[in-house]
């Protein structure tokens, strides 16, 4: 594994470590917007309503009932085809249910009195949404998408069985090498999946602290 990894020819030729690692980022890029823009546009609008919980429980659980790999499978027989629009459109589905769940929490959590004064103040559903609900869900949606982001980064290598790209072909074609001519190539693929999430997931920590008001990190510390 390390001779393999230590091979230039291994990070710079065509279909190389940087090449694949630029194929699993796009994924992932694709991927996670997409998932976003379904579940937290939901999760927040049945939050704020106080009245969608079971709905919330039905679709997280539909949604991750749905195996990633059974996506693959199917949805390369649609217009979508085989490559990466199939693998971006699976992997938003598995991302859907943390996405959905947390906002719909932090949503949830927001103390009514604070709803109360502000509306008491006169500000409009739309001003205290994005005044003083989104502000105070923050630390909820930050935790959400960090979570969603590893996810993403670990089961993008499933790609590769569509066509797909990213880092799990380099895991796939070791296997068809062989474990005796390829092991090494194999182990390192691993690897690199393991370590991508590890980042993500490092970046995802510095980016819900960032993005947390100090206030509130405050409460949380005291």
């Amino acid at each position: 594994m390390i001779k393999w990894l230590n091979d230039p020819l291994n990070w710079t030729n065509p279909g190389g470590i940087i090449e694949r690692l630029q194929e699993h980022l796009l994924i992932m890029a694709g991927a996670l917007p997409l998932a976003v823009a379904i579940a937290w546009p939901i999760g927040i609008s049945l939050g704020r309503s106080r009245v969608g919980g079971n709905l919330v429980v039905l679709l997280s659980n539909v949604t991750q009932a749905i195996p990633v790999l059974a996506l693959l499978t199917v949805l390369p027989l649609t217009a979508l085809g085989f490559g990466k629009p199939s693998v971006i459109v699976a992997l938003a589905v598995f991302a859907i249910p943390v996405l959905l769940a947390t906002s719909f929490t932090a949503m949830r959590e927001i103390d009514p009195e604070i709803r109360d004064a502000a509306r008491g103040m006169g500000l409009s559903s739309w001003q205290r949404l994005w005044g003083v609900e989104l502000p105070l869900a923050v630390p909820y949606l930050a935790a959400g998408f960090r979570t969603a982001a590893v996810q993403v980064a670990a089961t993008a290598a499933l790609a590769s069985f569509v066509n797909g790209g990213g880092l799990g072909t380099i895991i796939a074609a070791g296997f068809g090498l062989g474990l005796a001519a390829a092991g090494g190539q194999i182990l390192a693929g691993g690897l690199l999946v393991v370590g991508l999430a590890l980042f993500v997931d490092g970046m995802g920590a510095l980016l819900q602290r960032a993005v947390t008001p100090r206030q509130l990190r405050k409460a949380k510390r005291a």
